[in-house]
């Protein structure tokens, strides 16, 4: 009896399992998917009315004029930006850097998709962009601001060509800025303020990072941070964009003092990140504006005095880009950037999932493919578990040949089920047998696979990286299903998920190849073990490798590689053991 209910509490554990991950996981992706397709939509039919208009659209919003991106890139003087991995400019009206667009990163795998647009002027609907400035002590003193214009002696930044600004306040001071860019994604920013005045000025340098809207495809789950996000003081600070909003129907934000660190907004893939003068004493701000509709990053140093007939000079930095893995590690170590790194949400198990990540991509560079790469670092998991995996499957073996003396018991016994108990005790400890080490295995494995999901989910060198065949994205859920005929018929099935109520059960259905390799692997793996003696239980084990495919079809196909790979490992490992056993499979 209570066996019974024992399997009744797992079935229902179970079924839960899989209604909370539709319901809450693939159903807000679902949505996502949904309301980004119907912008597009929207946005097209817009742009299209426009053009029979014959002009731009211009709804006020917060003080903002909005039109569209390329409208807003022609509306004053700016300085092109151009290295090997992103294209933009910087806008001489503000002095800041609004258009940013990553060479190497397309929306999609197809490769005629457009390419990552990372920053926008503030004049367009997502707007997203990097200030700096200078705040002074007193208001009669003028500082630059978001409607400066500024004079650049050149008209194009790019990798050994600086630019520099410079603009004057009348009042006897000039500000000039240098900007640099490096090969990737790192700007650097030299401000100079000269006095030419009589009298002493006090002005204090900061830098924000602004953006207009909640980001659409922004994930909801709770693997994944994005938004606000720094290192003040040594420690990480992550609030998602919800919190925050909740922070300002308070009228509340969250505020921090340090030494040095950085401070930015994070995406999935991108950050933005502004990163003071690392010995600067600084406070830090991340709030939300609902009247404006944007959040904001920022610091503010303690002020400086300009002497008369002196200057003031100070650098900075500025990173907008992908978050490469080896490139922040880099970044962190040549300008002294604490935990610069963890700009990647390893999360909580960071000490195991960025190692895990280093070794997958150190094979990567022998390979040249990821989903290989994977399949090595597999082996070398069950390599490093050989002994307990080892211990386990011997137990396991030797449960088997117990079997028929199990059964006599039970047999001999009947429904005395606390001698049945005792007796089947015994008999382990007769035969040197632990009923538990088979679980040793799983319960070792279960920390390197979530760290495997998390190195899959959130590094951007797992995004749109092919394997071979149809997988052409190891960060994505296999694209196959019973409704493309398994890939035979060349079509986007993902359109009738949005069929009302039906939409949810044709999601849950969408089960593709490797799910089903990998479900059968688990399935031929439990064939080895022994049969557990209650029949419920029995049917229940049965059962767990259907559950656990329509479980883990929506998860990266690279996770379903892994599993299927390692069950395969695991069923030879196995059998050979039971073949030196002489133990019939």
């Amino acid at each position: 009896m209570e066996n019974s209910k024992n399997v009744l509490i797992a079935i229902v554990l179970s079924a839960a399992i899989i209604i909370l991950w539709t319901v809450f996981v693939q159903g807000p992706q679902m949505e996502r998917q949904q309301a980004q397709t119907e912008a597009q939509q929207a946005a097209q039919q817009a742009q299209q009315a426009q053009q029979q208009q014959g002009q731009q659209a211009a709804p006020q919003d917060a003080g903002r004029q909005v039109v569209s991106r390329e409208a807003a890139l022609q509306q004053g003087p700016r300085v092109t930006i151009d290295n090997p991995r992103v294209t933009g400019s910087i806008n001489l009206k503000g002095g800041r850097i609004d258009d940013l667009v990553l060479k190497e990163y397309r929306e999609t795998i197809q490769p005629t998709s457009p390419n990552i647009v990372l920053l926008s002027p503030l004049d367009t609907e997502q707007a997203y962009y990097a200030d700096f400035g200078w705040s002074a002590a007193g208001p009669d003193i003028a500082t630059p601001g978001k409607d400066t214009v500024w004079r650049a002696d050149g008209t194009a930044l790019s990798p050994g060509n600086p630019v520099t600004l410079t603009w004057e306040n009348g009042q006897g001071l000039t500000f000039a800025r240098r900007f640099e860019v490096d090969p990737d994604y790192m700007f650097t920013i030299t401000d100079t303020v000269t006095n030419t005045s009589g009298a002493a000025v006090e002005i204090a340098p900061y830098g924000r990072v602004v953006r207009y809207g909640t980001p659409k495809d922004a994930s909801q789950m709770w693997v994944l941070h994005e938004g606000p996000t720094a290192v003040l003081d040594g420690s990480l600070k992550e609030h998602s964009y919800g919190s925050v909003r909740d922070e300002a129907e308070d009228g509340a934000k969250y505020t921090y003092t340090s030494t040095g660190g950085w401070m930015g907004i994070s995406d999935k893939y991108w950050l933005v990140s502004q990163i003071p003068p690392q010995d600067e004493t600084l406070t830090s701000n991340m709030f939300y504006d609902p009247k404006g509709d944007f959040y904001q990053v920022d610091f503010a140093s303690a002020q400086r005095a300009v002497p008369p007939g002196g200057n003031v000079t100070r650098t900075q930095h500025l990173f907008a880009g992908a978050k490469l893995v080896n490139m922040l590690d880099s970044y962190g170590e040549r300008l002294g950037l604490p935990l610069f790194d963890r700009a990647v949400d390893f999360g909580w198990f960071f000490f195991l999932t960025k190692p895990l990540f280093l070794i997958l991509d150190w094979i990567y560079r022998f390979v040249g493919n990821f989903g290989v790469a994977i399949l090595f670092l597999t082996v070398l998991v069950k390599a490093a578990m050989f002994p307990l995996a080892n211990k386990s499957y011997r137990s396991m073996s030797k449960m088997k040949v117990l079997g028929p003396k199990m059964t006599e018991l039970r047999e001999k016994y009947g429904n005395d089920r606390a001698r049945i108990n005792q007796e089947m005790m015994e008999l382990y400890k007769r035969e040197k047998v632990n009923p538990a080490a088979g679980c040793l295995p799983i319960l070792v494995q279960i920390p390197v696979f979530y760290a495997l999901y998390k190195v899959l989910f959130v590094t951007i060198e797992m995004r749109h990286a092919p394997f071979f065949g149809w997988i052409k994205d190891l960060s994505a859920p296999d694209p196959t299903s019973i409704f493309n005929l398994f890939g035979l018929i060349p079509w986007d099935y993902h359109q009738v998920f949005q069929i009302p109520l039906l939409g949810g059960l044709l999601v849950f259905l969408s089960i593709g190849i490797w799910p089903l390799i990998m479900g059968f692997t688990m399935w031929a793996q439990m064939r080895l073990n022994p049969t557990p003696p209650d029949p419920v239980q029995a049917r229940l084990f049965a059962l767990m490798p259907i559950i656990f495919t329509f479980m883990l079809a929506p998860f990266a196909a690279g996770l379903i590689i892994y599993w299927a790979w390692n069950n395969t490992l695991s069923i030879a490992q196995q059998r050979l053991i039971m073949w030196r056993m002489g133990v019939k499979p």
